[in-house]
């Protein structure tokens, strides 16, 4: 493990035209502070978590004092927002300050979000607040700890700062890890300002520094589509899988590597609701939880738009070539999708009844208002009867799920595997913690009010390990209080 000076810092994103780009440092914070460290990020770019004791860890962190190797930007994009494209949005509080490259050849973006004003900031401060910022933190670590890819999260910083949003708050920094930032709307940018020979070598930046394997393929750009179109297809299929709703699935916040990028408005389902809007400025219900993986294939064709000029030849195909990509997203959910909850009913024999086994088992669900992960986690116990009558007891109506239980307890019989083996393989893809908003909200709570940090560490540490039991956290299994309904996030969360 290094110290920050011996990490090995560049940017290759910066040697792209500054087209592409606007350079800027950070904005001092005021009494900048560290809050919480995630050392199982810290480990990913080999640092040593002893580091974060440093007096000056804060200031190198927020960009203020500058490593050899920094080259801060921010990155320019334009993005479909809510359905209607916008010309320029780009990183209006977010500034890449680097590349870490690790000695095993793994490269990951350093990238702070709430380091001040940039060209793209449309007027605003460029800060992020605490409140913010403790929901990215947390949310992008449950993901990881579920196994689903996303952008990681290396520490908050804290200050004095005083930011106003709908009221005073507290400004803070969030450092975030990924091994790219290059959005869908990175490559409509260059699309619709036809800028096609920047479009091209975003792609070639894309291919060298991600998938170098398609260099030598005979359509290069057209294998990087199929696969961007597959990773999206496969990455909602696991939202849809886990009960968590995005709630802004604009161009400009789905990542080409097909991570969960930039955590707002998100929530876990608590009881099924498949109608269910996390997005209170979402006045549409254009990205609620049902529709996400139609607004994925919006999405994807988004991209597929913007790409057309590399994948034109003489015969001036490349729209048939995109089409025929994009037909291959249903078919990339379904079976993604469909894997994902065989193994949550625990089947793994692939029968045609599954499909309907699972749905009717969803709408009982639905009508019958039962809380979606402790349904999974409970699920996992059958044939336990105690677990059984438990299960039961979630539904009003209990005779119907009786007669769906009667149609599972036949199905699983069929499977040449024991209970308590089912039950094994159940738990390790049924998590019995998810990260609830009002779970973040008390963590908000005691920070912004009593300076008290320890809620975060609390929930960083269990949800890094969602599927495991916990004896001294088991109250974070549970149901929801009722209070946590009155909870509301929008797009300034």
């Amino acid at each position: 493990m290094k110290k920050l000076e011996e990490l090995k810092f560049e940017n290759s994103y910066s040697k792209l035209p500054e087209l592409f780009y606007s350079r800027h440092s950070t904005t001092r914070l005021s009494n900048p502070h560290l809050i919480s460290f995630n050392a199982s990020a810290a480990e990913l770019i080999e640092l040593d978590p002893e580091e974060a004791q440093r007096k000056d860890f804060s200031e190198i962190i927020s960009g203020e004092k500058h490593l050899d190797g920094y080259d801060p930007l921010a990155m320019c994009y334009s993005g479909h927002q809510f359905g209607h494209y916008v010309s320029r949005l780009g990183d209006g509080r977010a500034i890449l300050l680097a590349e870490v490259k690790t000695d095993s050849g793994n490269k990951w973006d350093l990238q702070v979000k709430g380091g001040g004003p940039t060209l793209y900031s449309r007027g605003s401060d460029g800060r992020a607040v605490l409140r913010s910022t403790i929901r990215e933190y947390l949310c992008s670590e449950a993901m990881h700890g579920l196994g689903i890819a996303t952008t990681r999260a290396l520490c908050i910083i804290g200050s004095d700062h005083e930011v106003y949003r709908e009221q005073i708050e507290t400004g803070a920094l969030l450092l975030r890890m990924s091994p790219s930032h290059v959005r869908f709307g990175s490559f409509e940018y260059m699309y619709y300002n036809q800028h096609f020979d920047e479009l091209k070598q975003l792609a070639d930046h894309v291919i060298e520094q991600h998938y170098a394997n398609f260099k030598d393929h005979a359509e290069p750009y057209l294998a990087l589509l199929n696969q961007v179109i597959k990773s999206t297809a496969e990455l909602i299929a696991q939202w849809q899988s886990v009960g968590f709703a995005h709630g802004v699935m604009n161009t400009d916040n789905m990542s080409i590597l097909g991570l969960t990028l930039d955590y707002g408005p998100y929530g876990f389902l608590d009881q099924y609701n498949r109608d269910f809007i996390c997005n209170h400025s979402d006045y549409q219900s254009r990205y609620a939880f049902d529709k996400q993986p139609e607004i994925g294939l919006f999405n994807v064709s988004c991209l597929a738009q913007a790409v057309l000029p590399l994948l034109d030849d003489d015969s001036g195909s490349a729209v048939k070539k995109a089409q025929a990509e994009l037909e291959k997203y249903q078919q990339y959910y379904v079976d993604s999708y469909s894997s994902l909850m065989r193994k949550k009913l625990g089947l793994h024999e692939d029968k045609k009844e599954d499909r309907y086994l699972c749905s009717e088992l969803l709408d009982l669900m639905h009508d019958n208002q039962v809380d979606y992960t402790i349904l999974f986690r409970q699920l996992s116990q059958v044939p336990d009867k105690e677990y059984e009558n438990k299960l039961r007891d979630l539904f009003i109506n209990r005779e119907a799920c009786d007669l769906w239980m009667q149609k599972y307890k036949q199905r699983i019989a069929t499977e040449n595997i024991n209970a308590i083996e089912r039950s094994c393989l159940m738990k390790q893809v049924n998590p019995k913690y998810i990260l609830r908003n009002y779970m973040v909200e008390t963590a908000i709570r005691k920070a912004s009010d009593n300076h008290d940090y320890s809620e975060i560490d609390i929930l960083l540490n269990l949800l890094q390990k969602p599927f495991e039991e916990h004896s001294d956290l088991e109250h974070y299994a549970g149901h929801p209080p009722e209070w946590a309904q009155q909870i509301s996030v929008s797009c300034s969360s």
